[in-house]
């Protein structure tokens, strides 16, 4: 059996883990008919048609609005009075039709698996790549599958991670992480610019997003429309960014998007779809979503677009996802959501992102939502790397599609031979590499300044004018 990367760790896929395909019964011995000479396949065109396959095998699975509540939902936890964890479990997602047999689904992807095998080199690089993510994909339909249950949670923080995770360090974990940052960003205002005032309605916000994007990808590219479907602000798909109807923005909001949504996840995605034999790039499976969460939020911080709220709302994700995997139930993480400040509404909206697809009673979270701080640290890390490494010809393909981190080498060396296109959409920032290398070299720099040392005597400075 071929290696297959996953989670960042190389397996070898167990026969047992995948059904063998039922062999015919044969009586008597016979000898088989000389093999028919098929067409001719070159290694990009055998990989083109096994990276199409897998795009095909994947369209129909849309995890979260297999997850999706209804508002219905936040009517009755409301004449509750917030005190009554709400009634979802495996009955109600059992309404939701996911569009395709879980079953048959999970099949292909394993048959996909076999092909890959059969078709590509054994220790090939690129197919341990195909073969994680079409299990990935198989996996992700087995947690679809056990919406409501506790399976649930298993498929899902094997795919997600947890915040019990460590990073590549072997000792802070993510959850570490997000205290340390929870201490630092409670010790920022609330704002400190200017009043972020949400005076913009859906329409208007749809007019400037749409003339900013186009600026951006060019005229027929990407569509910005309104949506009533979905929960969050703003969402990404494969050449389109929706805006909640209804809601009213600020500009603020708006910056935001263009960054996060257009040039990251939008990018990724054309970029991904660009690609003439590797195509499974313009689709992500939860291999890829810290590094693809973490990148859009990392350039918000580039861009200086974020602000307090907007990265404690992101750090307060992770420890929501600790607390339920630790039992909290739905109104403790909506109780723990409001003594952090959160109006009601936000805080029914920031616990349901955890418990969707999981129980309301506790220790069954969708974990998903550490990706964005987790991804953020782990972007991070592997830019300042490449630097510091002398391989910053690396840090451009974070933008060639939907990928993880272990992934970028291999690809890489494949573009010479045209296995692999460059990106095409690439922030300024990561065109020319200059300002950022320097920013990473004096960021490292300042981490090193004896930090407590340095503040304190600036402290000092500060006391004497009160």
């Amino acid at each position: 059996m071929s290696p297959a990367n996953v989670n960042g760790m190389t397996v070898a896929l167990r026969p047992s883990s995948i059904r063998e395909p039922e062999q015919p019964v044969i009586s008597e011995p016979s000898i088989p008919p000389p093999p028919v000479a098929g067409p001719w396949r070159s290694y990009k065109e055998i990989l083109a048609q096994l990276s199409q396959k897998m795009v095909e095998a994947q369209k129909p699975i849309r995890v979260l609005n297999s997850l999706k509540w209804d508002p219905s939902v936040l009517e009755r936890f409301r004449a509750s009075r917030y005190r009554e964890n709400p009634a979802i479990g495996a009955d109600w997602y059992q309404s939701i039709d996911l569009g395709f047999d879980p079953r048959q689904k999970a099949v292909e992807f394993e048959d996909i698996v076999r092909e890959i095998e059969r078709e590509l080199p054994p220790g090939d690089e690129l197919a341990s790549i195909l073969t994680a993510t079409a299990l990935q994909y198989r996996d992700t339909v087995r947690m679809l599958e056990a919406r409501g249950t506790p399976t649930f949670y298993g498929y899902a923080r094997k795919l997600y991670g947890s915040p019990k995770d460590k990073y590549p360090d072997g000792k802070t974990t993510v959850r570490d992480s997000a205290h340390v940052l929870y201490g630092l960003l409670s010790n920022l205002q609330e704002d400190l610019g200017p009043p972020n005032v949400r005076d913009i309605s859906a329409p208007k916000a749809v007019d400037i997003l749409n003339a900013r994007l186009t600026a951006y990808f060019g005229e027929s590219t990407v569509r910005v429309a309104e949506d009533d479907g979905i929960f969050a602000d703003a969402a990404a798909g494969s050449d389109y960014v929706k805006i909640r109807r209804g809601a009213m923005f600020s500009l603020r909001d708006i910056d935001l998007f263009e960054v996060h949504e257009g040039w990251v996840h939008l990018a990724t995605s054309l970029n991904g779809q660009a690609q003439p034999v590797a195509r499974w790039l313009g689709k992500g499976p939860p291999r890829t979503t810290a590094a693809q969460e973490g990148l859009a939020a990392l350039m918000e911080i580039f861009t200086f677009r974020t602000y307090p709220r907007r990265a404690r709302r992101l750090n307060d994700r992770v420890l929501a996802v600790d607390k339920a995997e630790d039992g909290a139930d739905f109104v403790q993480i909506f109780e723990w959501y409001r003594t952090e400040g959160y109006d009601e509404e936000e805080c029914f909206n920031a616990a349901r992102r955890i418990f969707r697809g999981g129980t309301t009673t506790g220790g069954v979270p969708f974990t998903k939502d550490i990706c964005y701080s987790k991804g953020i640290v782990l972007n991070y890390a592997f830019i300042r790397a490449c630097i510091e490494h002398d391989r910053a010809e690396l840090i451009p393909l974070l933008f060639v599609g939907k990928i993880a981190h272990e992934d970028i080498p291999i690809l890489a060396s494949r573009v010479g031979d045209g296995v692999v296109k460059p990106p095409i959409y690439l922030p300024a920032i990561f065109r020319d590499l200059n300002g950022l290398a320097i920013w990473m070299s004096y960021s490292t720099f300042f981490t090193r300044l004896g930090g407590a040392e340095v503040s304190e005597h600036y402290a000092h400075l500060f006391r004497k004018g009160r």
